[in-house]
């Protein structure tokens, strides 16, 4: 935006007096931003007539601040088709006065609010412009690069409501399983002076809470890399080290994103299931935590449009450059630390499969040579690959940190003691998933793409 426009609103967004939208998706237009409709009119102030209809839009309508400030996607006259045809525009609810203050309605409406499966403390509106005032963003027509420089942080902060949805099913799971009791431990009674044992002493349970707290804290590791690479590219002291740290958080969004949303709504269901049918009520609060979480797999970009990204944009598209650049990494990291016997069990595979992420990528990229939708058989299951890889690795500095720390004679023992125990059960238990997902890699397009589509119902 120009110097005024950052003057005019930042100030008051910033402090939460005026609230803000992103209007990008069109009832025929979501992953695919292209199609869409929105047009915007030249005024012969400078200012355009915006108008067509946007839905799914988060807080689109309300009156807990004094105004809404709309950034749209729209076309103008004779603009390219496609996403190289699409601008960027401010759209507020009440036009601005030259000194700063709330004016005239704007021609911004409301239409309906959704009524959906979760997040029902956020209005999700249709939102309809009818010819309503407008200011360019930006270029013309260069309006999704202005957009993707928020977006990636929206991208981010839908990663952390995975790892929030992991982190708050573990705390209810936790305190319902100390003290729930059903049946004898197998190996004989662990509270014999009650009528039953609590339930986490059983396998079945004792899996599903270690595999949310692997995820949640995992995942809060994973955010915390994140946040490290945005300081830098921000404050980073060399154009080398900004642009390094760019190319790893650019690399590492979409796998923090789409992984940590599909393992978040994965903890959120086994907290339901550590619950039974205590956990499909109401009372506890665990289904919320699923209802609440399953958009963050469909919002700011699906699981499926991640992994594309992922493969497509940022290794494939860079020639593996940003993948090597991570992959360094743990590379470095596992030199370092190959002949420590007592994290030999972390290590050795993190090495061993840190050297297959790019024999995987390689094997890709020759089918895709071929075959370009390869690309889009492979993408999911190459995310999951990654994230599971990205999170082994984090779990290993985690247990070399702790190792460190119980070795210099920290008196948090069992914290510690915890790091290591769950590192091992994140191996162990978790991490062998990457295996399927190599083979499901493996196995190609043809059977995705052989059945003609009129053959679905057969």
């Amino acid at each position: 935006g120009s110097d005024e426009q950052k003057e005019t609103y930042l100030p008051k967004l910033v402090s939460g007096e005026w609230t803000g939208t992103m209007c990008l998706t069109e009832s025929h237009a979501g992953s695919d931003l292209g199609i869409i409709r929105t047009k915007a009119e030249p005024n012969a102030d400078g200012s355009y007539a915006i108008s067509g209809e946007k839905i799914f839009i988060s807080a689109g309508e309300h009156d807990m601040a004094e105004n809404i400030i709309h950034i749209v996607l729209a076309r103008l006259p004779g603009a390219p088709k496609g996403t190289k045809g699409i601008s960027l525009f401010i759209v507020p609810k009440f036009n601005v006065n030259a000194d700063g203050s709330v004016g005239e309605r704007n021609a911004v409406r409301c239409g309906s609010i959704e009524h959906k499966m979760g997040i029902h403390g956020n209005a999700t509106c249709v939102i309809n412009f009818d010819r309503a005032t407008g200011y360019l963003i930006g270029p013309e027509n260069r309006g999704l690069n202005c957009m993707f420089t928020f977006m990636n942080t929206a991208r981010i902060g839908t990663a952390v409501q995975g790892l929030a949805a992991s982190e708050s099913a573990f705390q209810g799971s936790i305190v319902y399983a100390k003290d729930r009791l059903a049946m004898r431990s197998l190996s004989g009674p662990k509270a014999p002076e009650k009528e039953a044992d609590p339930i986490i002493v059983h396998p079945a349970v004792r899996n599903m809470l270690m595999t949310q707290k692997a995820f949640a804290e995992g995942g809060r590791a994973l955010v915390y890399l994140l946040a490290q690479h945005a300081d830098v590219v921000e404050k980073g002291a060399t154009e080398e080290e900004r642009k390094f740290s760019d190319n790893i958080l650019s690399l590492l969004t979409p796998i923090a994103k789409a992984f940590l949303t599909e393992t978040g709504l994965e903890a959120a269901n086994k907290g339901i299931q550590v619950y039974g049918g205590h956990g499909f009520i109401s009372e506890h609060g665990m289904e919320q935590i699923v209802r609440d979480t399953r958009i963050a797999c469909l919002y700011e970009g699906t699981t499926e449009i991640q992994a594309l990204d992922l493969l497509g944009r940022k290794v494939l598209g860079t020639q593996g450059a940003m993948l090597k650049d991570f992959t360094k990494i743990i590379h470095k990291f596992a030199e370092a630390n190959k002949d420590n016997a007592e994290l030999a069990e972390f290590i050795e595979p993190l090495a061993k499969l840190n050297k297959e992420w790019g024999e995987l990528t390689m094997q890709i990229g020759m089918k895709a040579m071929q075959n370009p939708d390869e690309v889009g058989a492979a993408a999911v299951d190459y995310m999951y690959f990654s994230g599971y890889v990205t999170l082994a690795y984090l779990w290993a500095r985690m247990a070399l940190l702790a190792q460190q720390q119980l070795a210099a004679g920290s008196t948090e023992v069992d914290f510690y003691n915890a790091k290591i125990t769950t590192a091992r059960f994140y191996f162990k238990k978790i991490l062998p998933r990457v295996r399927s997902h190599v083979d499901v890699i493996a196995g190609g397009l043809d059977s995705l793409m052989a059945l003609d589509a009129e053959h679905f119902v057969f």
